[in-house]
């Protein structure tokens, strides 16, 4: 299965917080996206991995993802190492994306930085041909997605760009809260985390919100790159 786009993320949920508004908004417009996390979460103070797995279905069936995987990598202590590298790389050859969504480049959980470097690396080196690899058995050809764009995440990050997702902030929200484990809610007994605060949950309204009324739209999400965006034309930036 070809993709559009693939977004990975450290851990299940990353891309939901991150970029699910522009992922929806993608997906509407006809372009097949997929999900590929590279942990279970599994030292996520709340919940369990198998808790997250179920999430990570549902968010997936809430955004109409064509595909979502999760190599199992170990969480807090995978490296950007070539077994790594070479994990990625298999999954870009298989799904041969234009575009790839990965982590803020630099972010309060270790993780997310980790994570965003060996995305890009392995980028970089699926491109290479005289890498091999292969998969079920099978001889994959090279492929190099067109760009590699980083969604913004705890930090607040400058962005290059920012995509108006104003018709699907509610979805963003949906997919957000398929995490029931994670994020904040009046009735639970679970630890108290910087993410399960009713103040976290509230910031994905006001910060996409905030990124909106920069641009002159009702929401939005921010994103940077690693070279400069190219438009045809002035008209495409109106």
């Amino acid at each position: 299965m070809k993709l559009d786009i693939l977004a990975f993320g450290a851990h299940p949920d990353d891309v939901e917080l991150g970029c699910s508004g522009t992922l929806s908004k993608e997906i509407s417009l006809g372009k097949k996206v997929g999900i590929i996390d590279l942990t279970r979460g599994e030292l996520g103070t709340r919940g369990s991995a198998e808790i997250r797995d179920a999430e990570a279905c549902l968010a997936a069936e809430i955004l109409g993802v064509a595909v979502r995987e999760n190599l199992n990598m170990r969480d807090g202590f995978f490296v950007n190492d070539e077994a790594h590298q070479m994990k990625i790389i298999k999954m870009i050859r298989k799904y041969r994306p234009e575009i790839v969504l990965c982590n803020a480049v630099d972010d309060r959980h270790i993780d997310h930085g980790k994570g965003s470097k060996l995305v890009s690396d392995a980028c970089f080196l699926s491109g290479l041909r005289r890498i091999e690899t292969e998969l079920d058995g099978e001889a994959q050809e090279a492929w190099r997605p067109k760009v590699v764009y980083h969604y913004l995440q705890w930090k607040n990050l400058e962005p290059d760009f920012v995509v108006d997702i104003s018709d699907f902030i509610d979805k963003k929200k949906e997919s957000i809260l398929a995490y029931a484990s994670q994020f904040y809610s009046e009735n639970s007994k679970e630890p108290i985390t910087p993410i399960a605060t009713k103040n976290f949950l509230d910031s994905i309204h006001y910060r996409t919100q905030d990124f909106g009324r920069l641009v002159g739209v009702e929401y939005a999400e921010g994103f940077t790159v690693e070279r400069y965006v190219a438009v045809k034309s002035l008209g495409d930036l109106i």
